[in-house]
């Protein structure tokens, strides 16, 4: 595991130069924020990271439901009992068994691997605009229906999880990038991915934080071209 630091951010990477995976740690003054669990395998790295910061885990917080963004929560839920679990509302359906679309939502299957057994339910459902310490949860349907991307407010990190990857080279949730395919693979749907990402310019982020590669400061520009190297390969408009 190797971990990175930009001010109170904390990046847990596991497989970094083959299939890289990230969780993190939000520091608040008293208290630490874990944002998604990785792979079952994650857990004793995470733990050792906490432990090493000497501040009490309060809140486990999900991007959305795959496994790599999950697999460890159950035996965290375990070690930290009195950690809260804070998971997107809509993407709570799936993870009870059901992946039904909503009559506004696109009508395409749900991809990519969701857990068989979680036996860790919610504290909190997630909604768009909700406060969860420092910060500001943001709505970015697309890779999942439920997906949630997580400013802090204090400085402007953005968390996105596979809102955007950059591992394989920048792309929006959707837009293949063969040299790492598994983001697009697993994504629901292209241009509700697309219309996320553009939601995602108007918190002007000064740091890119994504569930698959390293930290990208002063990202706004990059994100941009992203987006737009997205609509020119599908055509898409707001309207489609």
């Amino acid at each position: 595991m190797r971990v990175q630091r930009e001010s109170t951010l904390h990046q847990m990477t596991w497989f970094a130069h083959l299939f890289p995976v990230n969780c993190y740690l939000v520091e608040e003054n008293e208290t630490l924020t874990l944002i998604d669990t990785g792979l079952s395998s994650s857990y004793k790295g995470i733990v050792q990271t906490i432990h090493s910061l000497e501040k009490p885990l309060t809140r486990i917080v999900l991007t959305h439901v795959h496994t790599d963004h999950m697999g460890a929560l159950d035996r965290l839920k375990q070690y930290y009992p009195e950690a809260k679990v804070y998971i997107p509302r809509r993407d709570a359906r799936i993870i009870s068994g059901d992946r039904t679309l909503d009559s506004h939502e696109a009508q395409r299957p749900i991809r990519g691997s969701i857990p068989k057994r979680i036996t860790t339910s919610p504290d909190v459902l997630v909604d768009n605009g909700d406060q969860i310490g420092s910060l500001l949860s943001i709505a970015v349907s697309g890779h999942t229906p439920g997906s949630m991307a997580y400013l802090d407010t204090r400085n402007r990190h953005l968390i996105v999880g596979d809102a955007f990857q950059i591992k394989g080279g920048l792309a929006v949730a959707g837009h293949m990038r063969w040299a790492f395919p598994f983001p697009a693979f697993a994504t629901w749907d292209k241009h509700t991915a697309w219309a996320s990402a553009r939601k995602l310019l108007h918190y002007q982020p000064s740091l890119l934080a994504v569930g698959h590669g390293s930290f990208l400061r002063q990202p706004e520009a990059p994100m941009r071209a992203a987006i737009e190297a997205m609509t020119v390969k599908y055509s898409f408009t707001l309207s489609n």
